[in-house]
């Protein structure tokens, strides 16, 4: 199930299409081809009812409707300065069981979600003090890329965006 929501989050990232261009005193002003990185830093999520946790923020301001949202958990440290970062959708074997972390986007916000096939809250190192990284990737970048990126890969989607990685926004 999560492989299916991965490829149709990546059908509708090369589908969409939508670049705005405003019209300024005859200039044009190309107002989303920007990508850009946040990240929630030692967060908690919520307890939700039931076995879900979750985590909400809006975005301000708000993306294109054609704008996707790639975003990544850090999984570990190899050391202070280089953190692992897993996309999600993403599953986890546990001795627990399992453990699956996922997302929504819209427009104007997006919810990170927890949720298990055990009482996650065995687990509290899964659900508290964690990192994420919310990648904003235009719509505009979708039909425009030479080769395909590995969304999987951090460190190649923001060089294939050309992010600059060591100006990334701290939200909470």
């Amino acid at each position: 199930m999560k492989k299916i929501t991965l490829v149709l989050a990546f059908i509708g990232m090369i589908t969409l299409n939508g670049c705005t261009v405003n019209e300024d005193n005859g200039n044009y002003i190309d107002n989303d081809t920007i990508s850009e990185v946040f990240e929630l830093r030692n967060i908690n999520f919520s307890f939700d009812g039931g076995n879900s946790y979750s985590i909400y923020r809006t975005l301000n301001p708000q993306i294109f409707a054609s704008d996707v949202v790639l975003i990544y958990r850090m999984s570990d440290l190899i050391d202070s300065n280089t953190p692992v970062w897993q996309l999600i959708p993403r599953t986890l074997y546990l001795p627990q069981g399992e453990l699956d972390y996922d997302f929504d986007f819209s427009k104007e916000d997006f919810t990170i979600y927890a949720g298990g096939t055990y009482d996650l809250s065995l687990t509290p190192g899964f659900l508290t003090n964690q990192t994420f990284r919310i990648v904003i990737v235009p719509g505009y970048f979708a039909n425009r890329m030479a080769k395909p990126v590995d969304f999987s890969d951090y460190n190649a989607v923001i060089k294939a965006y050309n992010i600059n990685d060591k100006s990334v926004k701290v939200i909470q």
